[in-house]
């Protein structure tokens, strides 16, 4: 659910991944690893970086949309 989530949110934004993850200032590879659900428990720090640069909540990326 996460990993749909952010791509979802990240779509929405026109983002493509290496923008959100610049924009998150997290690595590439940190946030394929997420969408593709290698990392499937990201750290709470990950998890506000992105939330914040999809201007969302991290209950919004780890709900049900």
């Amino acid at each position: 659910m996460l990993a749909n989530n952010i791509r979802k949110f990240r779509k929405r934004n026109k983002l493509s991944q290496e923008e959100l993850a610049r924009k998150a200032d997290i690595t590439y590879s940190t946030l394929i690893k997420i969408e593709t659900r290698v990392n499937i428990n990201p750290t709470i720090s990950t998890l506000t970086k992105i939330a914040k640069a999809l201007d969302t909540t991290i209950d919004a990326l780890v709900g049900k949309l």
